[in-house]
């Protein structure tokens, strides 16, 4: 039996999931969430303590449901076999713990590196994913974001950071790829839940609107404009990156941002949205602007005492 507006979130503590449930909160949704650690009472929200691989916790979560939002991912690791425990036995678990539960309906978000696996064991792990939502007999859309940014994000913080120096580093000259601000994806997933079945059956990538996407050199001109520099965008090439991927391994090592496998994507010249899996205007746009988001994301930064 589901419970009206009820939603189910793995992935609830992450730079995706904490945006999800802000939004959720505000719209009063309320929403069970699935949480590897005790956390701080918030109205409106139930958090589930557990992981992918506690059957127990999943049908907790999925109880009274009547949809479920899968953020929870392997986004970064140095062993691959984690790529594929957590993005594809996780995603099958928590196929099973809906079916099991007559959850009827499943946003899956994935990535757009799934257009391409055999670039990243991650692409390929989404990618793995994607067929087993597709199989599972749900009532489903699947969410290839590109590159996500926003407030808490840890992954572009980096070049935010460089730019305060004055410089950022990007992959070779002649890429472009997609942009999108993590609140105008929290609006989306929302935007699929019961009441957005027009896209049922269907792979979504949403962006920040811009066509063509960014070039390599605009986007790091963008962030440097956003922390009030000029900066000096270094363009590597693909032997670059692979040493400074070992040299943050050997430094930071499971902390490693740059890793073999993200390098592998990184090289990839089109991460552009298609214009085939665009999200209907009806029931999404995008509404931030991405030189106004990254000046908002820098100065949330400053003010959290990240920079």
């Amino acid at each position: 039996m589901t419970t009206d507006g009820l939603i189910a979130v793995t992935g609830a503590t992450g730079f995706v999931g904490q945006a999800l449930l802000d939004r959720a909160v505000k719209a009063k949704i309320p929403v069970h969430a699935l949480v590897r650690n005790p956390q701080q009472l918030r109205h409106g929200i139930n958090w589930i303590t557990g992981d992918l691989g506690d059957a127990d916790a999943l049908a907790q979560m999925m109880q009274g449901a009547e949809a479920v939002i899968h953020v929870a991912g392997v986004v970064n690791t140095p062993d691959p076999a984690q790529f594929e425990a957590g993005n594809v036995s996780g995603t099958l678990a928590v196929i099973e713990a809906a079916v099991k539960a007559g959850v009827p309906r499943l946003v899956f978000v994935s990535s757009l590196s799934a257009r391409e696996p055999d670039l990243s064991a991650y692409g390929a792990s989404k990618a793995r994913a994607e067929k087993l939502v597709m199989a599972s007999g749900l009532d489903w859309t699947i969410v290839r974001p590109p590159a996500i940014y926003g407030f808490r994000d840890k992954d572009m913080f980096e070049l935010f950071r460089a730019a305060k120096w004055g410089l950022v580093p990007m992959p070779p000259k002649h890429g472009r790829a997609s942009y999108i601000h993590v609140d105008d994806l929290a609006r989306l997933l929302l935007a699929l839940l019961p009441g957005g079945e027009a896209v049922t059956g269907q792979i979504l990538e949403p962006d920040d609107g811009k066509p063509a996407g960014w070039s390599h050199r605009e986007i790091g001109r963008a962030i440097g404009w956003a922390m009030g520099r000029r900066p000096w965008v270094l363009h590597l090439p693909g032997r670059a990156l692979r040493v400074a991927a070992r040299a943050d391994k050997a430094f930071r090592g499971s902390r490693a941002k740059l890793s073999a496998d993200r390098v592998g994507y990184m090289l990839h010249p089109d991460w552009v949205v298609s214009d085939e899996a665009r999200v209907p205007e009806a029931l999404w746009m995008p509404k931030v602007p991405t030189r106004e988001g990254l000046r908002a994301t820098a100065k949330w930064y400053r003010e959290a005492g990240w920079l």
